[in-house]
């Protein structure tokens, strides 16, 4: 068992001077006293998510559509229309209908990411150098994932990413216009892929 510490002099005289300086609560004050509620922090105002579409009715247990996009960001074609036309207007409504043959191919349909775009690259660099002008770049349209996932997938993995390599360097100097393709070329899984004229 621990003995018990003394106070020193000094000690004493400290606490003597604190105990002359307090006050007694007294009977009146023999509950605690709740310290006073502090204000909440301001709540920052959040704007109203701007959408002109209206959310469609629900019901508890009615069937998903399945081929329904969960994207916030516009599709892909929406995204390409929306560009503007660097190409003449008279070729590109001719590309748009199907009626310009391309003159060079690749088949991307099948590869992984790290193989395809290598493969891309060294297709469309060779097309320029030969002097094709309008080239098909398949990737087909991928597969719908049939399991639930925590994240939204996207469907096609390489039908969202050419279009982005496409759009980086070496190929941006080359390329003039993307477009979906015409259904009699591949439709949604592919592209036309208009080069500029070579120097």
């Amino acid at each position: 068992m621990r003995r018990p510490r003394h106070l020193s002099p000094e000690e004493r005289d400290l606490w003597n001077l604190v105990a002359k300086r307090a006050k007694p609560l007294g009977p009146e004050r023999t509950e605690s006293v709740a310290p006073p509620p502090t204000a909440a922090p301001p709540k920052k105002k959040v704007g109203p998510i701007r959408n002109d579409t209206p959310l469609p009715d629900f019901r508890v247990g009615q069937a998903v559509d399945h081929h329904r996009t969960n994207d916030l960001v516009p599709s892909l074609v929406a995204q390409m229309s929306g560009q503007p036309i660097q190409m003449d207007n008279k070729s590109f409504g001719k590309m748009k209908r199907g009626k310009l043959v391309p003159e060079g191919r690749i088949d991307l349909h099948g590869m992984t990411l790290s193989e395809a775009h290598p493969a891309l690259i060294s297709f469309i660099l060779h097309s320029h150098d030969v002097g094709r002008r309008l080239v098909l770049v398949i990737t087909g349209k991928g597969k719908l994932k049939d399991y639930e996932a925590p994240m939204p997938v996207r469907q096609g993995v390489l039908r969202h990413q050419v279009p982005q390599w496409l759009n980086l360097p070496p190929l941006r100097a080359r390329v003039l216009q993307v477009t979906p393709a015409h259904i009699r070329h591949g439709g949604q899984g592919a592209y036309y892929v208009y080069l500029r004229r070579g120097r």
